[in-house]
């Protein structure tokens, strides 16, 4: 890949440590991706009922064989073998990342069923088994009180992780100490954890859309340029914790709603996961490439974030506890947004089966 290929690629190439993901498990999106120099992917319901609708003509039929091929399962057993089969086929497209990687790069998240998020023991079985569809696996699980829990024993079972529901930073420490306690656990134990690669999703552009939310409807007046900052804020804050206590867990920036989400965090140790919508418009744009994750969030922008009682909710490190997590007013809204594209999903098999 001697010729850069947009703004993405020039990023991936100059500064590697900065690891830049595909927010889609597509075939198209990840051969593009994978030319510009992707070392990972994600996945949820909503993706994979994206990918099935871009590519119909191959997963018409393959919908409709599954049906014959289990005449006596419901719909949503058909989309959980539906997802398993696309996790499975489009992981094996990061494989050789994996392997050049020894497991630190290269792996496809496919997320837990959204409806679980209040119980880990549910979480933790269906954990196991997205975990066996390939070795590059990375299970994806809400950041709510039981999603902590079920981290960590997901760890101690040998999981790579990637929480997701994730906006503030007491979120993304009560996930990286879970990690941390499963980690210890298996090295009591004497097992390996030298190719665990686990990952804290915060989904900084939804962090600064609940500040959106929460301003117009409380009716403050605030300067509407800090409001593109807030997500920036919370996850460099996170970012400064994560590397002073040497947490295992990186960091993973996730829902771009403009181009600070991803210029902002240039040469930091994490990744970034980006959609191929804001992949094609970030490439293309005429952003400098530079090291910016050393650089503050502006003063004056500090300032008028502090304003907003939520904004200290998502920036402090004792912000919330894991039990109020839930109660975050975009947690609730993000979540009812993964069931509703899981039930889009299931009615889309439905069309088929009925």
């Amino acid at each position: 890949m001697s010729e850069l290929l947009g703004k993405l690629h020039e990023s991936a190439v100059k500064f590697p440590m900065t690891d830049i993901w595909m927010d889609s498990c597509g075939e198209e999106e990840l051969n593009y991706g994978l030319e510009r120099g992707i070392v990972g992917a994600t996945s949820n319901p909503i993706i994979v009922g994206g990918v099935i609708k871009n590519e119909l003509s191959t997963w018409e039929p393959r919908i409709k064989e599954l049906i014959k091929e289990l005449p006596e399962a419901t719909e949503d057993e058909i989309a959980w073998a539906l997802i398993h089969e696309i996790g499975a086929l489009r992981s094996k497209k990061l494989l050789p990342i994996f392997e050049q990687y020894k497991g630190l790069k290269g792996r496809l998240s496919i997320q837990t069923n959204a409806k679980y998020y209040r119980s880990a023991e549910k979480m933790i079985e269906q954990a196991l088994v997205l975990n066996s569809l390939g070795p590059n696996m990375q299970v994806k699980m809400p950041a709510s009180a039981a999603g902590i829990k079920a981290m960590e024993e997901a760890t101690y079972n040998g999981i790579s992780i990637n929480a997701t529901v994730s906006f503030t930073v007491a979120q993304a420490v009560a996930v990286a100490e879970a990690v941390e306690r499963g980690i210890a656990r298996r090295k009591a134990e004497g097992l390996d954890c030298s190719e665990m690669a686990p990952v804290c999703t915060i989904m900084i552009g939804r962090t600064d859309d609940w500040m959106k939310k929460y301003v117009a409807n409380t009716g403050m007046v605030i300067d509407p340029e800090c409001l593109e900052w807030a997500g920036v804020a919370v996850i460099k804050e996170a970012y400064r914790i994560f590397k002073e206590r040497g947490y295992r867990t990186r960091l993973l920036s996730a829902a771009n709603r403009n181009h600070y989400h991803w210029s902002s965090l240039i040469g930091g140790d994490l990744a970034q996961t980006i959609n191929y919508s804001w992949y094609k418009r970030l490439n293309s744009c005429d952003v400098e490439v530079k090291s910016r994750i050393d650089e503050p969030v502006k003063a004056e922008y500090m300032a008028e974030l502090n304003k907003i009682p939520e904004f200290h909710k998502s920036f402090k490190e004792d912000g919330q506890k894991p039990e109020e997590f839930e109660t975050y007013g975009e947690f609730r809204s993000t979540l009812a947004t993964f069931i509703g594209g899981y039930d889009d999903l299931c009615k889309l098999i439905r069309g088929l089966m009925i």
